[in-house]
C-alpha cells in the first residue's frame, strides 16, 4: 500500500474501523500519529481515486508522443516514474492497456477503450498546470516556438523581427529542429502535418503552391518536357509522399487534369535537400515555389509544364497545446502567422527568367 502524507490527513490502516478519533475532535481530521482503521476494500478504492487520474494523464501522454521517454520530457518527469505509472494501472485495471515493442508502441482493445478518457483527464492536468504556471510566471517565459528548420528559415525567420516589434512584450524561443516537433517540449509548432490527436489545436496558415523546376543544363540534355506523360522520361525528385504505390502527380490546365504515376529518382522528406538535388541539375523537382523563386530570377532554374498548375504538396498548420488555448500571448502569435505567411505564400513567381549561359548553372555532368 502506498501512503501520501499530502492527501490524507492520517494513516491508513488495515483491517477494522476505528473513528473515534474524528469523534473526539468533533470532527475534525485527526492527528497525524492517530490511526483510522478501514476495511481493505476501501483502502484500495481510495488508493485508486488518488492515482488512477496521475496514471490516466500520463497514459495519454505516452500514446500521443508514442514514446515514455517523450512523455517523460513533456511531463518533466523521470522515465522511470512514467513507465511505472502506467504498470500500475495496468495492475489497478487488471489488463494491459499497452503493447510494447522495441520499435513501437500500441494500444490494446482494452487501451483503444480507456484512451479518449485518459485524454480528456491529460487536457485537464494540462490545463490546471498551465493556468497554475500562468498565474506563477506571468508573461516571464518565453514563447517557445518550434519549426521544421526549411520552413523555418525562409518563411519563419522574415517575420520574427517583425512580431518582437510589434509585441514587445512576448519574448521568443525559437528553434529550428525537426526532431523536437515531436518531442512536444514547445508552445507553438509550425508544420506540415495537422495533429494526431486531439490534445493539440490547429490553426491553418495556408497551402504552398508547388512546381515542377529544372536546371537550364539539365533541360539541354535531356530536353524540355512538353505534355505531362513526357515527365515519365525524366528523373523526378521528389517528396517522399510519392514512393507511396498509388501517388500519381495531379497536373491541371483549364479543364484539362491529367495523371502520370511518379517513379522517382530521388524521394526526400525535406524540402531543402530537394531544392538542393534540383539545383544541382539532377533531375525536375516537384517543389514549394517559394524554395523557387530566387533560383527562377535569377535563372538559375527554369519552369517546367508552367502552363500546367500542380496542386499543393501540403499545408501548413500552426499547432499549439489545448491548455494554451486561451493564453493571449499563443493567439496573438498565431494570429500573426495567418495574417503574415499567408500573404508570403501567395507571392508571384515569375516565369519568365532571363536567359543565362546553362553550362555555368549546375554540376551534372554534360
Amino acid at each position: 500500500m502506498r501512503e501520501s502524507p499530502c492527501l490524507l490527513p492520517a494513516r491508513l490502516a488495515r483491517g477494522g474501523v476505528s473513528l473515534s478519533a474524528y469523534a473526539r475532535q468533533g470532527g475534525a481530521p485527526p492527528s497525524s500519529d492517530e490511526t483510522i482503521r478501514l476495511p481493505e476494500r476501501l483502502i484500495e478504492a481510495v488508493m485508486n481515486l488518488i492515482w488512477t487520474p496521475a496514471q490516466l494523464a500520463m497514459l495519454a501522454k505516452v500514446v500521443d508522443l508514442n514514446g515514455f521517454s517523450a512523455a517523460a520530457r513533456a511531463l518533466a518527469v523521470p522515465k522511470a516514474a512514467v513507465s511505472r505509472a502506467v504498470a500500475d494501472l495496468e495492475k489497478t485495471l487488471g489488463v494491459r492497456v499497452l503493447e510494447r515493442t522495441t520499435r513501437r508502441i500500441a494500444l490494446t482493445s482494452a487501451g483503444r477503450l480507456l484512451y479518449p478518457h485518459a485524454r480528456r483527464i491529460g487536457e485537464e492536468t494540462d490545463a490546471a498546470r498551465a493556468a497554475i504556471a500562468k498565474l506563477r510566471e506571468p508573461e516571464a517565459r518565453p514563447l517557445r516556438v518550434v519549426a521544421d528548420p526549411t520552413y523555418g528559415r525562409v518563411l519563419l525567420s522574415p517575420l520574427v523581427p517583425r512580431f518582437l516589434e510589434a509585441f514587445a512584450h512576448v519574448p521568443l524561443e525559437v528553434a529550428l529542429d525537426a526532431e523536437q516537433l515531436t518531442e512536444g517540449a514547445w508552445d507553438v509548432a509550425i508544420r506540415t502535418r495537422p495533429p494526431a490527436d486531439g490534445s493539440t489545436r490547429q490553426r491553418l496558415l495556408g497551402a504552398p503552391p508547388a512546381l515542377l523546376c529544372a536546371t537550364p543544363a539539365y533541360l539541354q540534355r535531356r530536353g524540355q518536357p512538353e505534355r505531362p506523360d513526357d515527365l515519365r522520361g525524366h528523373d523526378l525528385l521528389t517528396p517522399d509522399a510519392a514512393l507511396l504505390p498509388e501517388f500519381r502527380l495531379l497536373l491541371e490546365r483549364g479543364t484539362q487534369r491529367a495523371e502520370v504515376p511518379l517513379r522517382p529518382k530521388l524521394a526526400v522528406d525535406d524540402p531543402a535537400v530537394l531544392h538542393a538535388a534540383t539545383a544541382a541539375g539532377l533531375g525536375v523537382g516537384l517543389l514549394p515555389e517559394f524554395l523557387c523563386r530566387q533560383g527562377l530570377a535569377t535563372g538559375r532554374l527554369k519552369p517546367v509544364l508552367s502552363e500546367w498548375t500542380v496542386p499543393p504538396a501540403a499545408a501548413l498548420y500552426a499547432l499549439y497545446p489545448a491548455a494554451l488555448e486561451s493564453d493571449p500571448r499563443v493567439q496573438q502569435f498565431v494570429d500573426f502567422l495567418a495574417a503574415n505567411i499567408v500573404p508570403a505564400l501567395a507571392l508571384p513567381v515569375p516565369v519568365r527568367p532571363p536567359p543565362i549561359h546553362p553550362s555555368t548553372q549546375d554540376f551534372a555532368p554534360h
